[in-house]
């Protein structure tokens, strides 16, 4: 047990019968009355997010949680599936629980969280960022830097997202998996 004064981002508990991880938070103590907490609390079996007050002191049920590593292998109809990359074993996961699945790529490697005690995932998060080619966009036009206007490009994967006027087909770009936006040019 913990109380909310061990609160902190990526904690996990157990609450509403349900495994919640807390996205954000914040302490307040107000002139008058007692002290809180504000939490955003996002629901690792559905992934919806809460907005939720918890009063100082209150006791909060921690849940084990493991990182593991593991190498996107193929999607089918099943869900996606991930190998282990200690012990080789294959374990299939569902789109829902994947932070970004549209910019999966074979042999990119993830963070699994699993729940410690049931041995199940609950979170697949890609790298914060990928480097993805360009598979289809209009013709880029060279020196067309000056304004900061988009047009869509199509990526490996059949992702969609938004490039600068100058970037061509088979450039390889980084994107931020968590916004969907393209960050910059790939370098070698």
């Amino acid at each position: 047990m913990a109380s909310t004064s061990d609160i902190r981002n990526g904690l996990c508990i157990q609450f509403n019968n349900a495994p919640w991880q807390i996205i954000e938070f914040l302490h307040v103590k107000p002139g008058k009355g007692p002290a809180f907490v504000r939490t955003k609390l996002k629901n690792l079996d559905n992934g919806k997010v809460l907005d939720h007050t918890f009063p100082s002191g209150f006791k909060l049920d921690v849940i084990r949680i493991e990182n593991r590593t593991y190498q996107f292998l193929y999607d089918d109809p099943s869900g996606h599936h991930f190998m282990n990359m200690d012990d080789y074993n294959q374990i299939t996961i569902p789109k829902e629980l994947i932070n970004a699945p549209q910019f999966l790529k074979e042999g990119m490697e993830c963070n699994v969280l699993f729940h410690a005690d049931e041995d199940r995932p609950m979170v697949c998060e890609l790298p914060q960022k990928v480097a993805l080619e360009i598979t289809y966009t209009e013709p880029g036009i060279k020196g067309d830097t000056a304004t900061n206007t988009l047009k869509p490009a199509t990526v490996e994967g059949g992702a969609e997202v938004r490039v600068p006027l100058f970037i061509g087909e088979g450039e390889k770009i980084w994107i931020d998996t968590a916004s969907g936006d393209y960050k910059e040019r790939y370098k070698d």
